[in-house]
């Protein structure tokens, strides 16, 4: 395989790196979890005294709900707690599924993925066990909690494990691994439910006073004027995941639904800017822009239209007014999502709409790219004579460069950007192909978004050239074990993928979308499976 020059992205430093590092780490919590809070928000929306299913099987709410009376309903099989009306009358009222899962069931999962992401299987279980001390200390759905005590207890466990290691004597270490680990678990937990939890239900509650002021004053729009540059800066997750998520889900246990939940996933003021591109803009950014209006509007991946701001920085300004515009016919309307809308896709956004928001949502994300729409068009047609005569039609490739800069790594979504305007001129760097191919892996920092979708576009070549006995999966870099005969990465992660895998044959791409390598890769394997003999020699 051919070699080429090797490119690099320029690295944040300063602050901002340690808010994207500690925006990622709070997203990696939550992130694999997000079907859960989206089962919740379906069961919710179904189940509770106000949801869909209430008046025409009033029975079969009331004990999902958790809110039904056992006499009354009948139903002997389900767990029930002695609950009282309003008039003093006492009676057995279903748990439900509702409660249970948004008190227990998504905090735990939360703090077993961060207890994972610090030390694997038994630092998740120590965490989990930590994270019920705050859940029982508080009278809110703790997730700032679980935040807090998933990872605090991996970290835990994981020096008391290098206290002893190496030193516990044959046949003793499941003895002391797993009593070290309860009564750690059993510690932090003790000490979670006095120390931890009453600090984190103030906290809670200061950062709730907040938003209902904001609310109350009008003022929840302004909130746009940190959201949308920190989107375009990658700064956002600390806010969104960190703050904005537990305090929706606590305000939609509450009421059904949150406006928060729509603060940073309204897919409208990057709809406007991409629109105003199709229109008015110059070069490769007017032809690539129709294209990247599907996936960011469907497919909910806001970071395709961060390049468009980047090179032409003012247009900030359409971004932050339509957001302003969004939220601000959400509080008007006084509308807000079930649950969490990940990715922002208007997909996502309208099945998490509960049905009385439904108009003032749809006219939010209207209103949002509408006024994005506008700003950045008088700016781009105000500019436009200006940029042609020194010969600036918008240098798609510098931007991209810029967004992945910030953002700390490369993405396929944004590289594509490119290649549609510019062929992809050798962008592959491979070792020795002496080893048989038989299990390809793409792998890139989370393992889930861009190594899924080469996986995909590669599992189709490789289907149509009618090539059998191959597998192709995608994964994080850190799980990689060696076991993968090939392993395709971004050019800048292949170092780390040769640490973590040495024995696999690597190839990087400066793309995951639409690499030549991959009709490489598929002639390879065409080949060894025709010769065997020869490739594994």
């Amino acid at each position: 395989m051919s070699t080429a020059s090797e490119t690099t992205t320029r690295k944040p430093n300063g602050a901002r790196v340690h808010v994207q590092r500690f925006g990622t780490f709070l997203s990696n919590m939550v992130m694999p979890n997000i079907p859960a809070f989206i089962a919740w928000g379906f069961i919710t929306a179904l189940f509770i005294a106000t949801g869909w299913l209430q008046s025409t099987n009033w029975a079969i709410s009331g004990i999902l709900g958790g809110f039904g009376d056992q006499a009354k309903i009948g139903w002997e099989g389900a767990a029930t707690v002695l609950a009282q009306d309003p008039s003093g009358h006492t009676f057995n009222q279903y748990v439900g599924l509702v409660g249970p899962m948004i008190t227990y069931l998504l905090p735990l999962l939360i703090a077993n993925t961060g207890g994972r992401m610090v030390y694997g299987v038994r630092g998740g279980v120590v965490g989990s066990i930590a994270t019920m001390g705050v859940i029982v200390g508080s009278n809110i759905p703790m997730f700032i909690g679980a935040m807090i005590m998933g990872p605090l207890g991996a970290y835990v466990i994981k020096q008391v494990d290098r206290i002893w290691d190496g030193k516990i004597k044959a046949g003793f270490e499941m003895l002391v691994n797993n009593f070290s680990a309860g009564i750690a678990g059993m510690l932090l937990s003790i000490g979670a439910f006095f120390g931890i939890a009453p600090i984190v239900e103030w906290l809670s509650s200061v950062l709730g006073g907040a938003v209902n002021w904001l609310v109350s004053l009008h003022l929840l729009p302004l909130a746009s004027i940190l959201i949308e540059p920190g989107k375009v800066l990658f700064l956002n997750n600390a806010i969104n995941h960190g703050v904005l998520t537990p305090l929706g889900i606590e305000q939609a246990q509450q009421t059904g639904k949150s406006i928060l939940f729509l603060l940073e996933a309204n897919p409208g003021p990057g709809l406007g800017i991409l629109a105003a591109y199709s229109f008015f803009g110059l070069g490769v950014a007017r032809a690539s822009a129709p294209g990247a209006i599907i996936i960011q509007f469907f497919g909910g991946i806001h970071e395709i239209y961060f390049p468009y701001v980047l090179m032409k920085p003012i247009l900030i300004i359409g971004a932050i007014a339509g957001g302003m515009t969004g939220v601000a016919i959400n509080a008007a309307f006084q509308t807000g999502l079930r649950a969490p809308a990940s990715p922002g896709s208007i997909i996502a956004v309208l099945l998490q709409t509960p049905g009385p928001s439904l108009v003032g949502v749809v006219l939010s994300v209207i209103g949002a790219a509408a006024v994005s729409f506008i700003v950045c068009s008088v700016i781009l047609r105000a500019s436009r004579k200006r940029d042609l005569a020194a010969g600036n039609a918008g240098d798609m490739t510098a931007a991209v460069a810029a967004t992945q800069a910030n953002k700390g790594k490369e993405s396929s979504v944004l590289q594509s950007l490119v290649n549609e305007g510019e062929h992809d001129t050798g962008d592959a760097q491979g070792d020795a192909t002496s080893r048989l191919v038989r299990n390809i892996v793409f792998a890139c920092d989370a393992g889930m978004g861009s190594s899924a979708m080469g996986a995909s576009v590669l599992r189709n070549k490789i289907k149509k050239a009618g090539i059998d006995g191959v597998t192709v999966t995608n994964q994080a870099i850190s799980n990689l074990d060696g076991t993968a005969d090939l392993v395709i990465t971004q050019r800048e992660l292949t170092d780390r993928a040769k640490g973590q895998s040495p024995a696999s044959q690597h190839v990087s791409v400066d793309n995951f979308m639409n690499s030549p390598r991959y009709d490489e890769v598929v002639d390879l394997v065409k080949a060894q499976q025709n010769t065997p003999e020869d490739a594994n020699r």
